[in-house]
């Protein structure tokens, strides 16, 4: 059976985001994530976090209506909520990834959370960050797209350099391209057939599907 873990963190919700859980999903809460969750009508299976982002009656009731709720020391921790509340997810194997509320006004936070889908691409796991305009993956792999509702692609090394990329249903193509970190070379391509496809031989390399 299809596993799919996703994960609730404090940055830029909304809306939207509730459309893609599914009664099949694992929820995991990190910090505020967890309480929207819970103000919206959702049970968290798994809340995690130091929780400075909350009240004493949020913290109340995230402990009160979640499945299981793992608090830390908000001074004496070695990572962000998000990347606690990642690594759990990782650990439990699940088939997909889903990040919501990882972006935000800290680019600093970001950022790291977009460098955290290299932890499940060396797992294995499929992994991926949304919000509402925007949706992040990392492949080292031949991967195919269906174009949806994004249309515009950006290909950004995340490695020093990618290598064998190829584009299939692109406007620019690329044929046994590399990109190297600094090029804007991979910015802004359509993806103009129902399906595309990318290339890669060798290296990391973040797909970026956005539409205005």
């Amino acid at each position: 059976m299809h596993h799919r873990i996703i994960i609730f963190a404090g940055g830029k919700l909304g809306p939207w985001a509730l459309q893609h859980i599914t009664p099949s999903d694992t929820l995991i809460g990190a910090d505020s994530g967890a309480i929207y969750l819970i103000h919206n009508g959702l049970t968290p299976h798994i809340a995690i976090g130091d929780f400075d982002s909350v009240t004493e009656e949020e913290m109340k009731l995230i402990r009160e209506r979640s499945g299981n709720t793992i608090s830390c020391d908000p001074i004496d921790k070695n990572y962000t909520d998000t990347e606690m509340a990642f690594r759990l997810a990782l650990d439990m194997k699940p088939d997909q990834l889903l990040l919501i509320g990882v972006l935000g006004t800290r680019f600093d936070h970001s950022l790291a959370n977009v460098h955290l889908l290299a932890l499940a691409n060396e797992q294995g796991i499929e992994a991926a960050i949304i919000d509402e305009h925007n949706e992040i993956c990392l492949i080292s792999k031949t991967t195919q797209f269906d174009r949806g509702q994004h249309s515009q692609v950006s290909l950004l090394p995340l490695s020093e350099q990618v290598t064998g990329i190829t584009l299939s249903g692109f406007q620019y193509p690329l044929n046994d391209a590399t990109l190297t970190i600094g090029q804007s070379l991979g910015i802004s391509n359509v993806l103009t057939a129902e399906a595309g496809r990318i290339e890669v031989r060798d290296g990391r390399l973040l797909v970026i599907r956005s539409r205005d």
